[in-house]
């Protein structure tokens, strides 16, 4: 098993809220002999994902492709009912018109289905860049419409549904604001938490017990894939729930493994 530190290789555990850079600065402030070591990470991490993040350091850095190659396996949470400009609970929501309950028959079928190799699009929210720049920078600036966004081909080597369970309007607002409340830097916070506060709003203290609670419920689906190399998980929860006609956007994503690098190893920081 691959320890952190082993051949200037840090398997690092990066807890939802932070960037890969922002772990690189953590991993030098905790090693003060780190201080002046070049380093670089090897597949990023979305601010609202966590798990294994490899950092490379000093003549590991020129392999970083090698690294970026490297198959990596998931466990996330795909909330239905919404979508999302992101394809996360970090985006805008929006209801999905054609929400209906969903069977846990049917969606392990539709999981199935999408094994092997897969064409998906990348989110309209993320890094790839089209004519020198970030997709996000698009999205941002309301330009989407001058560009077409591609289609990415990876492969799904395995996934697997582990649970199919229900969660409260009220329980998932107060999933969303705490998530949301830990990420750094601007990612629209205060518009998406908005949005989310009105798409489960509280209901009013009819019986006076000084108690707001959102009595529906919303399906929560989580799922475990291995996946090659470039693989959006966020637009793994897309298009299930495009399939679906429920809308899908993930709630949670955790890095469990990237090549031989496990999480149960990964350097807490």
């Amino acid at each position: 098993m691959k320890k952190a530190g082993e051949n200037n290789i840090f398997n690092v555990f990066k807890p939802v809220g932070i960037s890969p850079l922002d772990a690189i600065k953590i991993l030098k402030e905790k090693y003060p002999e780190l201080k002046n070591e070049k380093m670089t990470y090897a597949g990023r991490l979305d601010p609202l994902a966590e798990g294994v993040l490899l950092i490379l350091a000093g003549n590991a850095v020129y392999e970083k492709e090698k690294y970026l190659k490297l198959d990596k396996e998931y466990e996330g949470e795909i909330l239905f009912g919404f979508n999302t400009d992101t394809y996360d609970i970090l985006g805008l929501p929006k209801k999905s018109h054609q929400s209906t309950s969903i069977s846990r028959l049917n969606l392990d079928i539709e999981v199935k289905k999408l094994e092997g190799g897969i064409t998906l699009p990348l989110p309209p929210y993320s890094s790839f860049k089209i004519k020198g720049k970030p997709l996000f920078q698009w999205a941002r600036e309301n330009k989407l419409n001058e560009i077409e966004i591609p289609m990415r081909q990876t492969k799904i080597h395995s996934i697997e549904l582990l649970s199919l369970d229900e969660i409260s309007g009220q329980k998932l607002l107060e999933t969303i604001e705490r998530k949301i409340k830990l990420i750094k830097g601007d990612f629209r916070q205060k518009e998406i938490l908005k949005g989310w506060q009105k798409m489960c709003p509280q209901n009013s203290d009819r019986l006076g017990t000084g108690t707001f609670e959102n009595p529906k419920k919303y399906q929560v689906a989580k799922i475990k894939i291995a996946c090659s190399s470039g693989t959006y998980i966020r637009a793994v929860a897309f298009e299930i729930g495009k399939k679906l006609k429920t809308g899908g956007v993930i709630l949670s994503l955790t890095r469990t493994k990237v090549g031989d690098f496990e999480i149960k190893d990964s350097l807490r920081i």
